[in-house]
């Protein structure tokens, strides 16, 4: 690729993170929330991309790296009294460690087995929240004291709790994953990942190490699902077990598809899409359900590989 593609590509994603740093002093207070969600939620969702759009291997079970993330802060604070950096790094390790489990585990088997196995693990780390209710929360889960959500950096501190503060971090840390992805999948790693994705067999003879490669990119996905889920506690304060559940793992699945899989924009375009639509929808009647599969239906029908993927087919061919 030509170092102005090389430009060309980076500034975009550089003009989409000046775009959101500066909805920050415009948004009203409402959406202001909503869009700092939406960040956190979109990192989730380019972590689930990184494994499936790229690596071409769908899981029903990302929920639980989510929760690792969201559940090793949160009782990291609670209980054992960390900071607010040492409780992001506790999660992030959880993540880590649990990822590198279900990977070792769940890459012996391939395709439809796959997706089970990784939904029967997430369901298993689910019951295991509910079942030690005295230390999780149980179904109610836990609130974080505002007092353990100061972050202070220096001589510095940092309520994370201020809206300002808490959209300026859920930025900071969509940045620096979409940065991330966009650096894998543009590196030799991420191209070995698409040639397994449209062929293990034919990579394998190539003389690549394709177990290896598919364990980094569970690992990997795993690190940034269990990113979003610390920075889901300690920016909204709240660790519950519905964040394990199989819907967390259905709707980044939903989220990439809606933007487009296998594009480094799409996880957040789709996270975007579907959160209006459903909010808006929802404000509206309590058949939301309906308007919200109406719209994936012809987003289907009309953009089969997402907003993103059908923008780069019909017009844009050098997005990422």
């Amino acid at each position: 690729m030509t170092e102005a593609s090389t430009a060309r590509i980076y500034g975009l994603h550089i003009a989409v993170v000046a775009v959101l740093f500066a909805l920050n002093f415009l948004l009203p207070d409402y959406h202001h929330g909503l869009f700092a969600r939406i960040l956190v939620l979109a990192t989730f969702a380019m972590g689930y991309n990184l494994l499936f759009g790229y690596a071409g291997l769908l899981s029903l079970g990302h929920a639980m790296f989510f929760a690792a993330g969201l559940y090793g802060s949160g009782l990291a604070i609670t209980n054992l009294g960390f900071g607010v950096v040492a409780a992001f790094i506790a999660g992030l390790g959880c993540g880590a460690l649990l990822s590198l489990i279900v990977g070792l585990l769940a890459l012996r088997t391939s395709g439809v087995a796959f997706m089970i196995v990784t939904m029967m693990f997430a369901q298993a780390v689910l019951l295991t929240i509910v079942y030690f209710n005295q230390w999780t929360g149980g179904d109610q889960g836990l609130v974080l004291q505002q007092a353990s959500r100061i972050l202070t950096v220096g001589g510095a501190s940092f309520d994370l709790t201020a809206p300002a503060v808490r959209y300026l971090a859920a930025l900071a840390l969509f940045a620096i994953v979409l940065f991330l992805t966009l650096a894998i999948v543009r590196s030799r790693f991420g191209r070995v990942l698409v040639a397994i994705r449209e062929n293990e067999e034919r990579t394998r003879m190539l003389g690549y190490d394709t177990f290896a490669n598919k364990l980094a990119a569970v690992v990997l996905s795993g690190v940034f699902c269990a990113a979003a889920g610390a920075a889901y506690a300690l920016l909204f304060g709240y660790v519950g077990s519905n964040f394990a559940s199989v819907q967390y793992s259905i709707l980044p699945l939903l989220w990439v598809l809606a933007g487009g899989a296998a594009t480094t924009l799409g996880p957040v375009i789709g996270t975007l899409f579907i959160y209006y639509v459903t909010d808006i929808a929802s404000s509206y009647t309590s058949a939301w359900l309906l308007i919200v599969g109406v719209a994936l239906i012809l987003l289907v029908l009309f953009a089969p590989k997402g907003i993103l993927g059908a923008v780069r087919k019909r017009w844009i061919g050098w997005l990422p």
